[in-house]
C-alpha cells in the first residue's frame, strides 16, 4: 500500500529525520542543517504527528530509533543519499561547463595573456573565458571571478598568490625615429618622451631616469603622459616618442621589430615588484585550473625568454 503525493510529509521534515537518524543527535544534526537544535526537535514533532506514530524513543542522554522509526530511516535515508548523489552530478556538471573567469590590469590582459589566448583556446577549445579587464582590485568571492593577476611586491600580496614574472624596464622606441641608443643629452633635448603616470614607482619616472643618467634638470622637446600604460607602448609603436618600456610585455615587439631597445650609459631605476597570480578555490572547477596551469606555463617561459636575452 502506498499514500499519494500530496499526503507524504514534508521534505523538510523528511531531511531533518534522516539527519538526525544519521548522526543519532538532534545536536550535530542541526550543526549539519544549519539550523538551530529547537527547530529540529520541532521539525521531528511535526513529522511524527504527520505519519501519526512515535519515531524515536528519547532518553535523558540519548535516542534510539523505534520499530517504526527505523523502518522508515532505511527508506528515507536511501532516497536522500540518491538525492545528494544526482544533485551533486549535476552541480559537477555545471560547475565544469561554466566559464574560468579571470581579472587582470588593462595592460597585462591586452599586452601579454591575448596574444596568447589563441594557444590556450587551442589547446582547450571547450573552456570558455570570461576576462574582466581592470586596473581595480576586485573581490574574487565577492564578484564571483576564479583567478586575478596582480602587481606588486611580495609583501602587499596574499598568502598562496604565486608569482609569475618581475619586469625589466628600459628606454624603447620605433625605429623610424632613427634612435638606436640612449646615451646623449642631446637626443633627449630634441626627443618626446613617453611618460606612464599609472605608477608612481622611480622606475617608471623619467626625471628619475635622467637623474641616474647624470642629466638632472634636462629638458626633453616634450612629454605626454599616459595612464595606462598599453596606451602608451602604442604610442611608441607608432613613433611619437620614446618610452620606458616593460621587457615582459613587449618583447614580440623587440622581436619583430616594431621596437628597438635603447642603450643607456647607465642603468635606470631597477623595480622589485612582480606580477602574482592568486585563485579563489583551493580546488577550481577544470577548466579554471586549465587556465591556472596554462598562464604558470606561459610566464614560466616569458621568464626563460628574458634570461635569454639578457645574455
Amino acid at each position: 500500500m502506498s499514500v499519494s503525493l500530496a499526503r507524504l510529509p514534508s521534505p523538510d521534515l523528511l531531511r531533518s529525520f534522516v539527519a538526525v537518524g544519521r548522526r543519532m543527535s538532534i545536536t550535530l544534526a542541526a550543526q549539519d542543517l544549519f539550523l538551530t537544535q529547537s527547530a529540529v526537535s520541532r521539525q521531528i514533532h511535526a513529522l511524527e504527528a504527520a505519519v501519526g506514530m512515535k519515531l524515536f524513543e528519547r532518553t535523558h542522554r540519548a535516542i534510539h530509533f523505534t520499530a517504526e522509526g527505523e523502518r522508515l530511516f532505511v527508506s528515507a535515508d536511501s532516497a536522500m543519499q540518491q538525492l545528494q548523489d544526482t544533485v551533486g552530478a549535476l552541480q559537477a556538471s555545471l560547475l565544469a561547463q561554466r566559464p574560468a573567469t579571470l581579472t587582470a590590469s588593462i595592460s597585462f590582459v591586452g599586452l601579454w595573456l591575448l596574444p596568447r589566448l589563441p594557444q590556450f583556446q587551442q589547446h582547450h577549445p571547450k573552456v570558455e573565458v570570461r576576462l574582466s579587464a581592470s586596473d581595480s582590485i576586485m573581490d574574487l568571492r565577492r564578484e564571483g571571478l576564479d583567478i586575478a593577476i596582480r602587481y606588486g611586491v611580495l609583501e602587499q600580496m596574499p598568502a598562496g598568490a604565486r608569482r609569475l614574472f618581475g619586469e625589466t624596464i628600459f628606454p624603447v622606441a620605433h625605429p623610424s625615429l632613427g634612435i638606436r641608443r640612449l646615451d646623449d643629452l642631446e637626443i633627449v633635448a630634441r626627443s618626446v618622451l613617453l611618460e606612464f603616470e599609472g605608477d608612481s614607482s622611480p622606475c617608471w619616472n623619467w626625471d628619475a631616469w635622467l637623474e641616474a643618467q647624470g642629466w638632472a634638470g634636462i629638458r626633453p622637446k616634450g612629454v605626454i603622459r599616459f595612464n595606462l600604460f598599453d596606451q602608451m607602448i602604442h604610442a611608441a609603436v607608432a613613433g611619437q616618442g620614446i618610452a620606458l618600456g616593460r621587457s615582459q610585455f613587449i618583447r614580440p615587439m623587440l622581436d619583430d621589430g616594431r621596437l628597438i631597445a635603447l642603450p643607456t650609459r647607465r642603468s635606470g631605476p631597477q623595480s622589485s615588484k612582480a606580477f602574482y597570480l592568486l585563485q579563489r578555490d583551493a580546488e577550481p572547477s577544470k577548466g579554471a585550473q586549465a587556465l591556472i596551469d596554462w598562464i604558470l606555463a606561459e610566464a614560466k617561459q616569458t621568464d626563460e625568454c628574458e634570461e635569454a636575452a639578457r645574455k
